[in-house]
């Protein structure tokens, strides 16, 4: 569509340069330093979105590891009931990430996470009711509603995406740009084509790029979910 925009502009201006319309030289730098700036600007805000949701895989798989560790200080056998849960907590975040998931496969795994979530408080509760003591049962619930809130900051930067409104601006732009260079080179017709183009497949290449990292779920710029798996491979290896 790009690469397009600048052929039908190259078409345009070898047209008018017929008729002996005057170049647009300044109104094309003008464009292509607006386009410079828009794809800064856009590539800021999905770069800063990429670095929420690492940052969140890391701070949700330590705090999920810190509360399997507390969990083992837990009276028997609420020790190895909470162990347990987390096993399988943690191994259902790595299911989410190994495939791409439809919103209702996701929306149910979601419900079985807090399914389990729900299973853990009424263990903290069981043992609170025994032993309300700070040392282990306060640092286990402290840990345990810490695990809970780091779901939610993870799952609002999933779904913190560019706003649509900014990626059709950018499509726009880019379009209005190198349909303005291809003109250019129309008027002018000592100038090559071959500027144009170039310019048009990187353009091309920086959109898609900008729309890669802003998908969680797909594309060739993943989140690493290495954290997640050292933390899964740690509670795996607990003593049962």
């Amino acid at each position: 569509l790009i690469r397009g925009a600048g052929e039908v502009g190259h078409w345009l201006g070898e047209r008018a340069a017929r008729r002996g319309a005057p170049g647009v030289a300044t109104l094309e730098a003008a464009i292509l330093g607006l386009l410079a700036l828009m794809i800064g600007f856009t590539f800021s805000m999905a770069l800063s979105r990429f670095e929420a949701r690492r940052d969140g895989v890391v701070v949700e798989a330590t705090a999920i590891g810190t509360t399997a560790l507390r969990a083992r200080l837990l009276p028997a056998p609420h020790d190895g009931e909470v162990v347990k849960l987390l096993r399988d907590y943690v191994q259902l975040r790595l299911d989410l990430t190994r495939r791409l998931v439809s919103p209702e496969e996701f929306n149910a795994e979601i419900a079985r996470s807090n399914a389990i979530q729900e299973a853990l408080w009424l263990q903290a509760k069981a043992v609170a009711e025994k032993d309300n003591g700070m040392v282990p049962t306060g640092l286990f619930v402290q840990s345990l509603n810490e695990m809970i809130d780091d779901q939610e900051k993870r799952l609002a930067a999933l779904g913190n995406r560019l706003p649509m409104i900014i990626v059709i601006a950018l499509y726009g732009v880019s379009i209005v740009a190198i349909g303005f260079a291809g003109y250019g080179s129309g008027v002018e017709s000592k100038r090559t084509r071959l500027p144009v183009h170039l310019t048009g497949v990187l353009v091309a290449a920086m959109v898609l790029l900008i729309q890669d990292i802003d998908r969680p779920g797909a594309g060739f710029v993943k989140v690493s979910q290495q954290p997640m798996a050292n933390a899964a491979a740690a509670i795996t290896a607990f003593p049962d």
